[in-house]
């Protein structure tokens, strides 16, 4: 189930949604560096998580699948967001070094396909940061934020599916480990308590974040196997070796 574009948006102008988008950029930032060289690609609702990679990145997208909808982005310049099928990217192989996915997979109803998809379109080196809800957590459970939708994960659960897509996971964060609340006063002591609940509670955080990198398979030569042509014998010819019974 994908969310309305709208509402991400709306969410994400919320001061829970800016509560948000400050500790994942710091789970994010723990994790993940951006060279100049970079070409990084957000897919879902990924542009709160983009901003800072415009000024260190040689070119940023914001992919935005079908079923949400799209949104300009970045205001101050020129669009860099697309509509897309999120199994079917207008990219060629190999076109980014970073894929930075949030609010995506879990909404998914291909997460095979929309991971395959993702292999291609990396690098060789290429790496991929995902953001989903923590199936142990307590985001997962409400709908006062978009990580109440779509389908939790475990961490065992993104593994196995990272790990047959054809990724090797490289590192684990977390984010969110208080309760979703509009609380303004709560809201104060997030940072406090975010770092609490990293040391103390990380497996009941509202969002895993994992990163992870793609797998080149190695090419195997494979040695030509000669035809098997038995030999040839020749024929009898009409009346040689032959008896003559008269």
């Amino acid at each position: 189930m994908h969310l309305d574009v709208v509402d991400l948006r709306e969410f994400y102008a919320s001061l829970l949604g800016r509560m948000v988008t400050r500790h994942v950029r710091d789970s994010m930032h723990r994790l993940i560096n951006v060279g100049p060289s970079d070409r990084v690609l957000g897919l879902g609702f990924a542009t709160p998580y983009l901003g800072p990679q415009l000024g260190r990145a040689e070119r940023v997208f914001a992919f935005m699948p079908a079923p949400q909808g799209v949104m300009e982005w970045p205001c101050a310049s020129r669009s860099a967001t697309a509509l897309v099928e999120e199994t079917c990217l207008p990219l060629p192989d190999a076109a980014i070094d970073l894929a930075i996915l949030v609010h995506a997979l879990e909404t998914s109803s291909q997460p095979p396909e929309l991971m395959a998809e993702m292999r291609r379109v990396l690098t060789n080196n290429g790496r991929v940061f995902i953001v989903v809800p923590n199936r142990q957590g307590a985001w997962a459970r409400v709908e006062t934020s978009p990580f109440g939708y779509g389908r939790p994960y475990s961490r065992s659960q993104l593994k196995s599916l990272l790990q047959e897509t054809g990724f090797n996971v490289t590192a684990w964060t977390t984010a969110l480990h208080m309760w979703p609340t509009q609380s303004r006063s709560l809201l104060s002591l997030s940072p406090a308590i975010e770092k609490l609940g990293r040391n103390l509670w990380p497996a009941f955080s509202g969002v895993t974040c994992v990163y992870a990198q793609k797998v080149v398979m190695p090419a195997t030569t494979v040695k030509a196997k000669r035809a098997f042509r038995p030999a040839l014998k020749p024929a009898l010819q009409p009346g040689v070796g032959m008896i003559d019974a008269t």
